[in-house]
């Protein structure tokens, strides 16, 4: 066994033992003046999350200065808490610095280049950060599960996908973070639920959150796959328990001002 295979199989073990995998802290230290209780109270979490957000500006300035290139990459079920975490992430920085690519379906131009063709445009320039709300790893999950790709193209794009992050790294210096929200079945339902009936929520639904909705098992199988296969140690992937979405934008958070 390679040693890429050997340290992707031990950190999927890892993810599918806790589902937490290296995110595992409360997210609110004493650093933070404030004990994590047993349940995350607004004041409690606020309190934690604006001491955070003074060091993301921190964070900001030493991009800037450094020149570095930064590239966080968010996926997860619908309804896993991605658009929220990334608004606590974004809502004090500089959207010139931290910028979010959230792509729309492709075109039928994009459908024929290359896959990862569309998204190397937004990759992070010197003093930039940029946060994939979904992507290349599309391929691996709703497009593999919803019939959008055929079984061949996703299995060369899990071959494929750690050579383009190693080249990302090594040749590019890119610094490549990658989280996968996992969120419960019932704790979807309810948040899928929360989506239909508030008239607040209800732009956040699609007719494919409900289709995909149906296929929970699929997607579980896509996630373990997608794990195992790009899971390397050049660009690891970092599991988050999200049920709690107080906990694990302050989790996620810590953990990005520690990488």
């Amino acid at each position: 066994m390679s040693d890429r295979k050997r340290h992707a199989k031990k950190r999927h073990e890892q993810a599918s033992d806790s589902g937490t995998a290296a995110l595992a802290g409360d997210g609110v230290s004493e650093a933070d003046g404030v004990r994590p209780p047993v349940r995350l109270s607004r004041k409690a979490y606020e309190k934690a999350l604006k001491n955070l957000h003074v060091e993301l500006v921190q964070l900001q300035q030493w991009v800037v200065h450094s020149g570095l290139k930064v590239c966080i990459v968010f996926e997860g079920r619908d309804g896993a808490g991605k658009g929220g975490t990334i608004k606590a992430l974004t809502e004090r920085v500089s959207p010139r610095v931290f910028r979010v690519v959230a792509l729309p379906a492709p075109t039928e131009r994009e459908k024929s280049q290359m896959y990862i063709q569309r998204y190397i445009p937004h990759l992070p320039a010197a003093g930039e950060v940029v946060i994939f709300d979904r992507s290349w790893y599309n391929r691996a999950g709703v497009e593999r599960v919803m019939g959008f790709a055929t079984d061949d193209q996703v299995q060369r794009f899990l071959k494929m996908a750690p050579l383009v992050e190693r080249a990302m790294v090594d040749q590019n210096s890119i610094v490549l973070l990658k989280y996968w929200l996992e969120v419960d079945m019932d704790e979807q339902t309810r948040r899928l639920e929360a989506r239909i009936t508030d008239p607040r929520k209800q732009w956040k639904l699609s007719p494919m959150d409900l289709k995909s909705y149906s296929r929970w098992y699929d997607y579980s199988r896509a996630r373990d796959d997608m794990l195992r296969e790009t899971d390397t140690a050049w660009a690891p992937w970092f599991v988050a328990n999200s049920n709690d979405k107080k906990r694990v934008r302050l989790n996620i958070i810590r953990h990005i001002l520690n990488s």
